[in-house]
Formats: C-alpha cells, structure tokens, sequence
C-alpha cells in the first residue's frame, strides 16, 4: 500500500525506458484507461518530487537534483462547441500554467503565448520544458458527429500543436494521449519526430492492469471474487501481438472491488451513442466482431472526414489486437476480436435496438431464451425465434441499409445470444471446416449452421452439421451437442427451416 491507504501499480520502468528512448511521443488508449494518472506521474518525475517514487523501480535510476519545468494541458473537462470556447479555454490553460511557473505572457495570439510559454519556462528555469498534453483529442470527438464544428474545432488545436514543430531547443520531453489517432497530416503537420508508441510492444501495458499485477497489488481483495470471471469479465485488451500483453481496464477492476459484484461498469460509463449508430448506418455483421481482419494502416485512418470501421472501434476500447499474420514479407493483417465478456455482452445488446430489435423484445430475450435452452425446448426454441422476427416492423426493413446484407439474419441470431452473455464461438474450427456459430451452455452444446432460401426450406443446414461430422469436436467433453440447421426466407423474412438432431 502506498502513502494515504492506497494501492499503487508500479508504471515506472515503462517510463523510464520512454524518457531514455526518446523526446517526442504519441500514445493513443480506450477512455478510462489511466492515460490522465500517466501524465500526472510523468509530471511528478521531471518536478523532482522523489518522496512519491521511493521504492518504486525509477527510484535509484533518476537524477532527483535535475529538475524541468512542467507545461501540462487537459482537454479532459467540459465540452466545447465552438472555435471560441476552444480559444478560451487554451488561453485559460496557457494562463494557469504560466502563473504557476512564475512566467507572464506578453503575446497576444494562442500560438504566439504557447511559444512564449514554453520559451521562457526554459529561459526562466534553466532548465528545458517538458510539455504533456492529456485528452488531446476530446473536443474534436465531442463533437465527431457534426463534421464542420468537428473540423473548426480541428484546426484549433493545429494551431496549437504546431508549436511543438520549432520548439525543440527548448524541450525536454514530450507526450500528447489521447483515444483517437488522428493523422499527422491533419493535427500535427510538420512534427515528423513524434514517434506513435500505440501499438509499441515496449509499452503495450503501459496502462491498465496485468495478470501480475492482480494477483498480487490487488490480493487482498480478490478472496470471495472468483479469480477466473474477473479474466473473463475484464481482461483481454491488447496493443501487442505478443503473450502477456493482455490488460485489464482499471476502472472496471476497481468498481469491482469495490461494489464486490460483476457488471459492465465501463461501458456503462460512457459508451458513445454516434458509435452505436455509426454501425448500424454501415450494415455492420455483428459476428464479424468475434474475428475482424485489418491491415495495420486501416487503424489509424481516423479523422472528421474519414473513420474506418476497424479504427473507431479499436482506438475506442471495442476490438482489440489478438494476432497478426503476414502473407506478404513486412505486411502484417492483424487479428482483432471483441476483448472481453463486458464488451461482448453490452456491445451487443446495445446494437440490438438498431438491428430491429425493441425493448419488449430484448426484455423477453432475458427472461425467456435460456428458460429454452436450459430445458433444451427446441421447439419452443424455434416458436420463439419465428415470434421474433415476425415482430420486426416492415418499415425497419425498407429504411434500415443492413437489410440488404443475407448477414442480417445472423446478426439478429448471434447478437441475441451474446446480449445474454452465453459462452459463444462464431465460426468454430474443425478439422473438417467451420460452423457458423456454437454455444456451450448449462453443460450442454449447441452447434448453429445458417443458410439464406429463396422461400421453400431444404434441409441443407442440418445436413451439413451432419456431413461435416462438426460434432467430433465436441464429444470428448461428455455434454449433450444439439445440432441445429437454420434456415431463412430471403421472400418470407422468416424462418422458414429449423431442423434439430440431437448427437449425444
């Protein structure tokens, strides 16, 4: 425990490796993944404040008697709409920080006292400044969803950002966080040395939590928790293709140990609606989450007038990298899937509504469905999903784009299941192929083949259960396999095939 009855995750040697490697560096992660505590820490070294690192790994290795004035700015608090209330709020920032350095401004221009700032702060102190900036991006992601005050907002902060290109004489070091990756092109034209750490396997736990770091910081708190749901509820993000490089998002960890009980706590905290929408404006196929392929520069296309799928959804915490492959020399594809239980289950139930799906029916979901499966009631099973997709309105399929994909059946089927929280694979290998979806539940799988008819049902679903012997897999468990062929009427939107064998 540290100083005030507090636990203290020690980050240290990540930071002292940054500050050795280089000046200038740009880290993107999730909200509420510690990135505000990192500055804040990084602050505290280059003040000299050596009370707040005894025993901690950078202790014997930093020169205490080398001390270097601090510029820090947060875009973290309040929300701006427009140029002016940006302007003033930099100006406000820029103000506090020269008071606290004992440096007055004489110029007038944002840029121009920036300069001055950072300018006289090494004048002043004779000593290099040290710029950190937190949330550098929140006021153009406030406001994402209205491109042209996103842009104005924009070209805001450029102004600002460019400060840094002709500063370096007078900096020490240098570090800018935020969610998202916006090009250089776009916020930070000219400041070619600002090395991305992102997807740095150096510094991939930077933020958030280790398995170590549970089992030990925090292992007074784990008896009466069970240590595997919390891996399952919160561990699983990663920024490198690489063991151990999974984290845990620290304000879940901390919710839970404090309310003593497993909930969603971080989505629940902020989930941004324009995402939910935006996937829904796009067709997504929720299976697809479970295994997405991207190519490296993919995640990081993200700005007000271009954000690939693949970019929102990782800068924002809801895909994470779980492998990479390379068919072509130096030409990696990473493999990204949803993180976790929380992600899965509340991202999913959250997307439910834009796939048709109304609160009466999702509050049935919950109730009813795993009533069916844990009786094992197909054909109650079957009745319930047909009730289902007679329910969604007409009018959903004509204005809603993701009608028009065959995908949209199963979208509706996996979601369902993972709003609940079942333990599902989609697209489940074999030795012998892939089925489409599979769900171990209540000591019992259940094996899902989909296919899309014209109106009259075929059988060929069920049958390629069958063909593709996808139960072997699952036999040596000992638990009761349901194989289940499901098949939809492009004409009829329905289920027009169920077909059930049980393979004990």
């Amino acid at each position: 425990m540290a100083s005030g009855e507090y636990y203290y995750v020690d980050k240290t040697a990540h930071i002292h490796q940054l500050v050795e490697q280089g000046r200038y560096f740009f880290l993107s992660r999730p909200r509420r993944f510690g990135k505000s505590l990192l500055i804040d820490t990084i602050k505290s070294l280059f003040e000299g404040r050596e009370e707040l690192f005894r025993s901690l790994y950078v202790h014997d290795r930093w020169d205490w008697q080398q001390t270097h004035p601090v510029i820090r700015l947060s875009f973290a608090d309040g929300v701006m709409q427009n140029r002016s209330q940006l302007d003033t709020h930099i100006l406000e920032l820029l103000e506090e920080t020269a008071e606290r350095l004992g440096i007055s401004l004489d110029n007038t221009s944002i840029h121009g006292r920036f300069r001055e700032l950072i300018y006289k702060a090494h004048e002043h102190h004779g000593a290099r400044a040290v710029v950190l900036i937190d949330e550098y991006d929140k006021p153009i992601l406030d406001n994402i969803t209205a491109p042209d005050r996103a842009r104005e907002l924009r070209e805001g902060l450029k102004n600002l950002y460019s400060v840094l290109k002709d500063a370096d004489p007078h900096l020490r070091f240098c570090l800018l966080t935020g969610v998202s990756k916006f090009s250089k092109v776009s916020l930070f034209s000219g400041l070619n040395n600002l090395r991305d750490i992102t997807l740095s396997a150096d510094y991939s736990t930077i933020c958030g939590y280790t398995d170590t770091d549970v089992d030990s910081v925090f292992a007074a708190e784990l008896p009466g928790l069970d240590r595997e749901q919390i891996r399952r509820w919160y561990n699983g993000y990663s920024w490198a293709d690489q063991q151990n490089a999974a984290v845990y998002n620290p304000f879940d960890l901390l919710l839970l140990f404090q309310e003593r009980r497993f909930a969603p706590y971080w989505f629940e905290s902020a989930t941004p609606t324009f995402l939910v929408e935006l996937l829904a404006e796009r067709g997504i196929y929720t299976p697809s989450l479970t295994n997405w392929q991207s190519r490296p520069a993919l995640l990081s296309r993200f700005d007000v007038e271009q954000i690939s799928t693949e970019a929102l959804l990782f800068q924002t915490g809801y895909l994470t990298l779980v492998g990479s492959r390379e068919i072509v020399p130096n030409k990696p594809i990473y493999q990204l899937a949803l993180p976790n239980y929380e992600v899965e289950c509340s991202l999913n139930e959250a997307l439910l509504p834009v796939l048709g799906i109304s609160d009466d029916a999702l509050d049935e979901i919950v109730l009813k469905l795993p009533q069916l499966l844990q009786s094992n009631d197909m054909a109650g099973l079957e009745e319930y999903f047909k009730a289902l997709y007679a329910s969604l309105p007409h009018d959903w399929y004509r204005n809603n784009p993701i009608a028009r994909y065959e995908g949209h059946y199963a979208s509706v089927f996996y979601s369902h299941f993972a709003a609940l929280g079942l333990d599902i694979t989609v697209e489940d290998s074999s030795n012998t192929g892939k089925v489409d979806m599979s769900v171990d539940f209540n000591g019992t799988i259940y094996l899902f083949e989909f296919k899309v008819v014209e109106q009259i049902p075929t059988g060929k679903a069920l049958q390629q259960l069958k063909d593709n012997n996808y139960a072997a897999k699952y036999r040596g468990q000992g638990k009761p396999i349901y194989l289940i062929g499901v098949e939809f009427s492009r004409e009829e939107r329905q289920i027009v095939g169920f077909g059930v064998e049980e393979n004990a």
